[in-house]
């Protein structure tokens, strides 16, 4: 599928990832100032977003606008389903109840400024999303979506960047000390991640890998919301949690959590999510592109420390990177 470029030439080399420098990371305490281009502190929950606004100047581009459904520009709005969990992807920094933060909050407002429509956006359950679009309730998700072959079966994905699956342990946990290569290294731990997650799915799939290495399985615990792991973990009902890169690097650098990444295991695409076979996926692909190409893609990951995790461009429906 082609889709119009609306700048010429290579794209722009984004710059190296920013190092999560911790600055009195505490339940009332954020990560320092930066500007728009800049990098700053990293987000953690309860706290105050990193400072600077990479969206300034964004504004709509006709030509990718035009790719938008005749209806949809008509009547300028779409609904977003919007899984708000835990930093740098979407978290709540002065509570519930107040606007998020995070950078799927920012990609989705710039490419809504690029396509000059509003995203009416609505909090929702992570394992509802997804069949909410099916049903017609949504016309978008997000919430750090994988890109797995199981989901392309019901739903159509727009990368925007490329995140996956890590570990992390408890800071002082001599159970496991380095990164996780082989799911045999977890045999006989107990292991605790998020609902409707490819983690879960993951887990559940290869439950059959320490009984062929002649040793005890190991135990999944799932859980609803990601404050319920790191309590799991501090209070020792688990051994080890499998979640997000991006998240459990974040984690690791606030001291109160007291958690040590272990390393990325397995990387996965991660993409704005719609029903199968949705009209809006060649609009929602050159106005990620368009981000990419003008800058704003960079300074968002900057801000949220996510550098490493930069596509060069957006795809439909990319397969699933495999181990």
């Amino acid at each position: 599928m082609t889709h119009p470029r609306t700048r010429g030439g290579p794209r722009r080399a984004l710059t190296g990832l920013v190092l999560l420098s911790v600055l009195g990371l505490s339940a009332c305490g954020g990560g320092g100032g930066g500007t728009a281009a800049g990098p700053a502190g990293p987000a953690v929950a309860g706290s105050p977003a990193p400072t600077g606004d990479p969206l300034a100047g964004v504004r709509e581009v006709e030509a990718v606008s035009a790719l938008l459904p005749a209806d949809v520009r008509a009547r300028g709005t779409l609904r977003i389903g919007s899984s708000v969990g835990s930093p740098p992807a979407a978290y709540y920094p002065n509570g519930q109840g107040e606007p998020p933060a995070g950078q799927d909050i920012d990609i989705a407002e710039a490419v809504a400024r690029v396509l000059g429509i509003e995203l009416r956006r609505e909090d929702a359950a992570f394992e509802t999303i997804l069949p909410a679009l099916s049903s017609g309730k949504y016309d978008v998700g997000t919430g750090n979506f994988g890109v797995t072959a199981e989901r392309l079966r019901t739903v159509d994905f727009v990368t925007y960047v490329n995140d996956g699956q890590g570990f992390a342990v408890k800071k002082d946990s001599t159970r496991l000390t380095g990164k996780v290569e082989d799911l045999t290294e977890l045999c006989g731990l107990t292991v605790g991640t998020g609902a409707g997650t490819t983690f879960e799915a993951t887990l559940n799939e290869n439950r059959g890998v320490c009984a062929e290495a002649g040793r005890d399985p190991y135990e999944v615990k799932v859980y609803a919301e990601n404050g319920a792991v790191v309590t799991a973990l501090q209070q020792g009902r688990i051994d080890v949690v499998m979640s997000t890169i991006n998240g459990l690097r974040y984690q690791a650098a606030q001291p109160a959590a007291g958690t040590r990444f272990l390393g990325e295991y397995h990387r996965l695409d991660v993409g704005f999510a719609f029903r199968k076979g949705s009209p809006l996926t060649p609009a929602f692909r050159a106005a990620v592109d368009e981000l990419i190409d003008s800058g704003v893609y960079a300074r968002i990951l900057e801000k949220w420390g996510t550098t490493d995790s930069a596509v060069e461009e957006s795809r439909v429906n990319p397969p699933e990177q495999r181990p």
